[in-house]
């Protein structure tokens, strides 16, 4: 498979000129790596709202099959090539000489050359995970070869190839753009909600400082909102809804939204490139994974938005002002829906009706603004907010015949207490954290460690103690929020009397489940890392992991192996005293053997199993 000196060459000048020349679109350039020709049914595609992060390519069906020949969608070589148990499990990136990389995804396996390349490697090293960089022009591919067989390794929820295209900077770029005819798309995108959100202290959406999600209804071919809304200071909208393709039933993105004030346009927001350097952007990107944020941040690394400057998407009208606006969403084939609402203007009013009143004071936190809502009281409604050595004396700032509503921006300085005189309320803020600030918090029990790049925004934090001494529980602000990177926490954890040695720290997930998280002891002190928010608890494992023989024989060793805890952190095994390269499939928790050769395996079996918690089980057995 090796290029000979003088076709590298021609191939590597080839490759500058060109990838001077070209790095955006090239239409009809790629061949489909499925089914060329044909026609191809889509799962996902790019620019969908996934978990935490934007979809950066197209998922192509198999009906639920492994074994779907994979093709070159041109000509160039393999640029990395890597097989793994997550993320994209079994992964081919090749280079082509327009500096474009394309990437395929959850492969079963590569073809005879390349998994042999593979295997060798593997042996040589004594990895069972291996990921390589081949030297260019060291495995030339050509356009509509086969490469791999289509599987469902990695994080996979079922058979299909993950493909993507990306620039010379490896920013993902959206394939459909580049013209493939096997996927059809008639159809427009569809709304499901539109939410609209106060963004300054004094915003006001009907009268209230509060989140408004509607959903439009159909009218015609389009979509609206059927009622006027009233705003005070300027008002984002943000929005939820899916594309579909031709033939498939799911649930896709699309890159394209438009904001029009009567007839100007006022924004747009293109997802056309994803750079993977800012991925968990997404995050403030997004309301809670689910609405896309039609309005300009500060501090998002993404450059979406047109015009992309402070206030862009601001909407802000003077008191008894109306104005027509229409939200224009187009997927990558130009099908178009739009969504048409209007605003009105209003005054401050200090009398809303805010429904039913609590029994006591209710707080919210709403990024830097606290808000408190509590009943109405024969003793008064002037609040009393102390921070530090002064307070302040503030009136609700609306407030019904049964409960009222106060609002405290906290960029002026956080509430110790808030006398509300019905009630003392204690916020539960210990510091604000700016963003791009390393900063380190420290209190009695907890040191919490934020280097430049930790957050996405400035932080509010709160931090609480729960549990026991023996059972303790750390709660870091609210599984909701997010950071970019790691904090580092150092918990005091002295009165825990378990085997430290096996202990570690686990995040609660829904219905308590514990997801592990790790951490070194210090003493009595436990130092973890995590870029989750959330309730971190400690626990012990002891129990090893568990190993079932499925078929040991003179052909294959295999297994399945699962852990009651802390989950599987690797494994090992020796046939007659040679290692044995062993794939793991997590999700059948199924292991097996590859070989290097095709010597029938004889002897001694050893298959050692270690968790997270560094419990070790071991097999043993013999091949006659």
């Amino acid at each position: 498979m090796k290029l000979n000196k003088a076709f590298s060459l021609l191939l590597f000048f080839f490759f500058i000129s060109s990838n001077l020349l070209s790095q955006g679109i090239i239409k009809d350039y790629f061949r489909s790596p499925v089914k060329p020709g044909g026609r191809n049914l889509l799962s996902g595609n790019f620019a969908e709202l996934r978990p935490n992060h934007f979809h950066t390519g197209l998922d192509y069906k198999f009906g639920g099959v492994e074994g779907e020949p994979i093709y070159a969608a041109a000509d160039g070589w393999v640029h990395r090539i890597k097989i793994s148990t997550y993320g994209y499990g079994n992964v081919i990136y090749l280079k082509h000489p327009t500096g474009h990389i394309t990437l395929y995804g959850h492969l079963r396996n590569f073809n005879p050359a390349l998994q042999q390349y593979m295997i060798e490697k593997m042996y040589n090293q004594q990895v069972n995970e291996l990921e390589v960089f081949p030297e260019p022009g060291e495995l030339p591919i050509k356009k509509g070869e086969r490469i791999a067989d289509g599987g469902n390794t990695g994080s996979s929820g079922g058979p299909h190839l993950h493909f993507e295209i990306r620039d010379s900077l490896d920013r993902a770029m959206d394939p459909l753009l580049f013209g493939f005819p096997e996927v059809l798309d008639h159809l427009a995108p569809t709304p499901q909600a539109v939410a609209f959100v106060p963004l300054e202290i004094d915003s006001r959406i009907n009268g209230k400082f509060q989140r408004l999600e509607l959903t439009p209804q159909l009218d015609g071919k389009n979509y609206r909102i059927p009622n006027t809304l009233e705003i005070t200071g300027p008002v984002g909208v943000e929005f939820r809804g899916f594309d579909q393709l031709d033939g498939a039933p799911n649930r896709n993105g699309f890159p394209y939204f438009e904001l029009i004030e009567e007839d100007s346009s006022i924004l747009n927001l293109i997802v056309d490139r994803v750079d993977f350097n800012f991925t968990r952007q997404f995050l403030l990107h997004t309301h809670q994974n689910r609405f896309t944020k039609l309005y300009h941040q500060p501090e998002l690394k993404y450059d979406y938005l047109r015009p992309n400057t402070l206030g862009s998407g601001y909407l802000n009208l003077a008191p008894d002002q109306e104005k027509n606006y229409r939200l224009l969403l187009k997927d990558a084939y130009q099908n178009t829906r739009e969504i048409q609402f209007k605003l009105k203007g209003k005054d401050l009013d200090q009398n809303v009706s805010d429904g039913p009143s609590p029994n006591r004071a209710q707080v919210e936190y709403l990024g830097n603004i606290l808000k408190i809502r509590a009943p109405i009281s024969a003793d008064g409604g002037l609040a009393k907010f102390y921070v530090g050595a002064h307070s302040f004396e503030m009136l609700p700032a609306y407030q019904d015949a049964q409960s009222r509503t106060y609002i405290w921006d906290m960029r002026f300085g956080i509430p110790e207490e808030v006398d509300i005189c019905s009630e003392v309320v204690l916020p539960n803020i210990q510091a604000q954290i700016p963003v791009g600030q390393e900063k380190l918090f420290a209190r009695r029990g907890v040191q919490i460690h934020f280097d430049e790049k930790t957050l996405l925004e400035d932080l509010y934090l709160r931090v609480e103690d729960r549990g026991s001494m023996t059972q303790p529980r750390l709660v870091i602000n609210d599984p909701n929020e997010h950071l970019f990177a790691a904090m580092e926490v150092l918990w005091d954890v002295s009165g825990y009397t378990g085997n430290r040695e096996k202990t570690h720290v686990y995040q609660l997930g829904n219905r308590e489940r514990r997801s592990f998280v790790g951490g070194t002891w210090e003493d009595g002190n436990i130092r973890f890392k995590t870029r989750n928010f959330g309730t971190f608890v400690l626990a012990e494992d002891q129990v090893k992991p568990t190993i079932k023989p499925v078929r040991v024989n003179s052909s294959e060793i295999s297994f399945t192996i699962s852990d009651n805890l802390s989950g599987i952190h690797g494994f090992e095994a020796w046939v007659d005293g040679k290692w044995v390269l062993m794939r793991y499939e997590h999700k059948r928790a199924l292991i097996w053997s590859e070989k290097l050769d095709k010597q029938a395996f004889k002897g001694p079996v050893i298959l050692k199993v270690t968790d997270q918690a560094g419990n070790v089980a071991e097999w043993k057995g013999t091949i006659g």
